[in-house]
């Protein structure tokens, strides 16, 4: 990921397709491979409040609040992204966030020492991998490098919550 290449991982949520959320040509590899519009967003995971607060102008406290409370997995849609791919930032300067909590793509995170791209590992409108086996042969051949950990696992995942927190105290809930 580091010189630019494109990963399946597994997340706290369904297998992903990642790569480092400041490189604008692996950004674009990822729409590529889903068949996906750049106008649609996709998500970022780190792995800390800190890396967070580094990408995003003026976390509003009550980010803070919903993402401690939350019972499973929830992504924020945040104004101010600052330093992470032009094409990976929607048209307003927003950018989806989630802290994760699972232990490999956490230390995955940690590792790169910068935001990580995390999208369903499915073609755009296809349903999304909840594990492994479910990854079909034009995702898997189609990405640099296919992590090993949880291949195994057979259990039903679910997408993030999604919620959208606007500077002036505007909460939406999307997902």
């Amino acid at each position: 990921m580091k010189k630019g290449g494109v990963i399946l991982y597994p997340t706290d949520t369904v297998w992903g397709i990642g790569c480092d959320a400041t490189n604008e040509a692996a950004v674009a590899k990822i729409y590529q491979i889903k068949k996906r519009e750049e106008t649609k967003a996709m998500i970022c995971l780190v792995d800390s409040d800190n890396r967070l607060a580094r990408y995003v102008k003026d976390v509003p406290e009550v980010a803070w609040d919903v993402m401690n409370l939350a019972t499973r997995p929830t992504t924020v849609i945040l104004d101010g992204a600052d330093g992470l791919a032009k094409n990976l930032v929607a048209e307003d300067g927003s950018i989806a966030m989630r802290i994760t909590q699972e232990v490999f793509s956490k230390e995955l995170c940690y590792r790169m020492q910068k935001p990580i791209v995390s999208t369903s590992a499915n073609i755009s409108g296809e349903p999304a991998a909840q594990n492994y086996r479910d990854i079909s042969e034009e995702i898997l051949s189609a990405v640099d490098y296919v992590c090993t950990s949880r291949r195994n696992e057979h259990q039903p995942h679910q997408p993030s919550s999604i919620i959208r927190l606007r500077k002036n105290g505007e909460v939406t809930i999307i997902r």
